[in-house]
């Protein structure tokens, strides 16, 4: 996208052209990994700007691919780090966007066999969607395990706790073509803050794609349902009005791209604005796609913008 300043892709702002960007927007849409928090540790300034926006009557929402942790759970982090203003209906994670997915568009009648962590699972069970529960025998093994008889769709997320049974139940569920195959996001990794990586959901999706023989229908960023989701619970969203704000050049501004909104990239998570740069000037237009309309440092360069808003209106 062209930013709504005339910018050209990757534009490098603060001051001013920040301040205006404050003013014309109406709705802000956050990732959290990498752009407001780090782990435990809130990113400096970050509260400040989110109860700040708030406060000003803009809206604020929430979308992380993180589907490990209930919507609750994410709350009780908000507050604990420092989002005061933030409510529980302004956050949408994956998980809970599967839910919604499952009980409301596909409407899913009988079991979800899940891989994924406890938190995706109390999202299904709280919107009323059944999971096989499992209670096989530490030595069971795909040749002798039970199948649930009634199972309607496999919903793949983070498991840190995956199995080879795991993987081979869910190829065999799909061998039935009425299954449902789900993914939550399709992250091939996270970084660690030790120089490691973890293996995201989407090398697990991965895995059981090249098993069954089927792709997944994903869920969370860069598809646009978890946009549709939004729309569907706050009224009068226009995309025109939107900024996407996201550390993800792959996952979080393709996912403003595909939703037409203006894209933001924050310098605190993992991309860079070398890489931007890359797509940018790359000979593939798939791959303006990914290119930030503005970039930041971070998010606090929003702090001296709204000191400039308050000294106008004094």
């Amino acid at each position: 996208m062209a930013g709504a300043f005339g910018f050209k892709g990757c534009q490098k702002i603060r001051g001013a052209q920040i301040r205006g960007l404050l003013e014309a927007k109406d709705f802000f849409l956050f990732d959290c990994d990498g752009v407001i928090w780090h782990g435990e540790n809130a990113i400096s300034g970050a509260a400040k700007v989110v109860n700040a926006l708030i406060r000003r009557g803009k809206n604020v929402v929430f979308v992380t691919n993180n589907c490990t942790r209930p919507r609750e759970n994410y709350m009780n982090k908000f507050t604990r780090l420092g989002f005061t203003e933030v409510m529980l209906e302004q956050i949408f994670s994956s998980s809970y966007c599967s839910a919604l997915y499952l009980r409301d568009v596909v409407k899913v009648r009988g079991q979800v066999f899940v891989i994924g962590c406890e938190g995706l699972r109390r999202e299904l069970l709280e919107a009323g969607i059944p999971c096989v529960e499992e209670a096989d025998d530490p030595e069971a093994t795909i040749y002798d395990c039970a199948l649930a008889p009634d199972v309607k769709a496999v919903l793949v997320g983070h498991d840190d706790k995956l199995t080879f049974l795991k993987l081979a139940k869910a190829s065999c569920y799909l061998r039935d073509p009425e299954c449902l195959f789900l993914a939550t996001d399709n992250d091939p990794w996270h970084p660690l803050s030790s120089g490691r990586i973890l293996p995201g959901s989407g090398s697990l999706t991965a895995a059981i794609e090249v098993a069954s023989g089927r792709k997944a229908t994903v869920i969370g960023k860069p598809s646009r349902f978890m946009f549709e989701c939004i729309s569907s619970q706050f009224r009068g969203v226009d995309p025109a009005q939107c900024l996407m704000v996201g550390d993800r050049l792959e996952t979080d501004m393709l996912f403003g791209f595909n939703c037409g909104l203006d894209t933001m990239l924050t310098l605190t998570g993992v991309s860079q604005i070398e890489e931007a740069q890359e797509y940018r000037d790359s000979e593939q237009t798939t791959n303006r796609s990914y290119v930030p309309d503005y970039v930041v440092d971070t998010i606090a360069d929003f702090l001296p913008a709204f000191e400039e808003i308050e000294e106008q209106t004094d």
